[in-house]
């Protein structure tokens, strides 16, 4: 026993102090660089991630859906279901610090001349390995890492699923709009031919402009079913997202949308705090950083203690160390195969902060390229209906024809799905942002 310790104590003395030492997050500057609009850097120590889904997405019948979704989503309940073999796997790493204790009872039946006997024998034996050389240690901050994984995983289910509500639910609404906006033009449409039929029994026009406004007339009705196909299609999604919701889809408007926030990114460590696949990408890291470990402890021998206790009340216990002595080859080979898989863990952390910070940049580009085209399709919306308004009176006039009055009415039909278009890329935009950024987290 004493040479044992001896042993054990002098390749403790020499034996490198990596086997022990914790994970720790290696300094990479790459999503520092992700720009504003304006090709800047940001500066800003705020960011819409800090704030919950629910300021973000105000509008009470959304707020409800995703309230459902939360609740009710399959690929977030298997989420949950995989934190949870995650924590039984931990605890289980856990238990291997503790002895193994078992019982040793056989058993033996005997008959004679009429008669039953029972002999039998009882022990208890236990085995504990102690943890010298990081083996378990290391094995058990493995299992941690790959709960705090599983844990991630499951927030990049919630906002991926906050984030797809939201943009379902804001294209259902785009529908909505736009439906509206062709039953309008049918129903001035419809007051249109009837105008032209009567200005050709006055031989004002002729029968070509009487067919050329039935034709137009039949492409807006025409375009009716499929925006209502496309809107139950919607619908669909939207309840077959939600889990088993199989209420009708209550909603608002799209004009009723509204931002009361500032769109702000934040500074870029931000997205190490908040975002699921950069965290997880971190945590894969230090799993591999702890597997490098477990190979390098495959090189130090292990030491048991066996012991055991008989029915007689006999004790006896034994230390045994075992040196690997013929798998050092294999050990390095291992070790190898840990160091390469820790590096390429390393550079897949990196590209992840690369691809953060890219999906933070494009989000805030798009952003600002909706509002500063607000202004400008107010102003062609408004033109477009003046320019309906004359060409229609001119035609009336006979100093205008009604090939001008279709044109101005298809321009005019044309810019308002546009904004519809606009108003929905601009809210795609902040959930976008917001969904790069690691909102939406529990």
């Amino acid at each position: 026993m004493k040479r044992i310790i001896y042993i054990v104590l002098c390749m403790l003395v020499f034996s490198s102090c990596n086997i022990y030492r914790k994970f720790e997050r290696p300094e990479m500057n790459v999503a520092e660089s992700y720009r504003n609009p304006d090709g800047t850097q940001s500066t800003d120590t705020a960011s819409i991630a800090d704030l919950s889904w629910t300021e973000i997405y105000t509008d009470p019948n959304l707020q409800t859906l995703i309230n459902y979704g939360l609740e009710n989503n399959t690929d977030l309940l298997v989420a949950v279901e995989k934190v949870n073999e995650a924590k039984a796997a931990l605890m289980s790493s856990k238990l291997a610090f503790f002895p193994a204790v078992g019982l040793y009872l056989p058993t033996n039946f005997t008959y004679s001349k009429g008669n039953f006997g029972v002999n039998y024998d009882a022990s208890v034996t236990a085995s504990w390995e102690i943890d010298l050389f990081g083996k378990l240690l290391n094995e058990k901050r493995k299992s941690q890492v790959a709960l705090l994984m599983t844990q991630e995983y499951q927030q990049a289910v919630r906002t991926q699923l906050v984030a797809t509500i939201a943009d379902y639910y804001f294209s259902l609404l785009a529908l909505d709009k736009q439906l509206n906006i062709y039953l309008a033009t049918e129903k001035s449409w419809a007051a249109s031919v009837e105008t032209i039929k009567a200005m050709k029994e006055g031989g004002m026009t002729t029968e070509a402009a009487v067919v050329q406004y039935e034709a137009y007339y039949a492409s807006i009705q025409a375009a009716i079913p499929e925006i209502k196909a496309a809107i139950m299609k919607q619908e669909n999604a939207l309840a077959a997202l939600l889990g088993d919701y199989t209420e009708p889809i209550k909603r608002g408007k799209l004009d009723d949308q509204k931002v009361d926030f500032d769109i702000k990114a934040g500074v870029p460590m931000q997205l190490l705090s908040n975002r699921p696949d950069v965290k997880n990408a971190e945590h894969y890291l230090a799993s591999m950083y702890y597997n490098t470990n477990t190979a390098r402890a495959a090189f130090y021998p292990s030491i048991v203690i066996d012991a055991s206790l008989g029915w007689n009340a006999a004790f006896g216990a034994l230390a045994s160390l075992t040196q690997p002595l013929f798998y050092r080859g294999a050990n390095k080979a291992k070790l190898a195969i840990a160091k390469a898989q820790e590096e390429e863990a390393r550079l897949q952390f990196k590209q992840t902060l690369t691809d953060a910070a890219m999906e933070v940049s494009n989000a805030l580009i798009a952003y600002d390229a909706e509002v500063q085209k607000e202004v400008s399709r107010d102003k062609q919306i408004m033109s477009l209906y003046n320019a309906v308004e004359y060409t229609n009176e001119l035609l009336k006039l006979g100093t205008s024809t009604y090939l001008e009055v279709i044109e101005a009415q298809q321009s005019l039909l044309s810019a308002l799905i546009s904004k519809t278009d606009d108003q929905l890329n601009k809210l795609n935009a902040i959930t976008s942002l917001y969904h790069a950024l690691g909102g939406g987290r529990e």
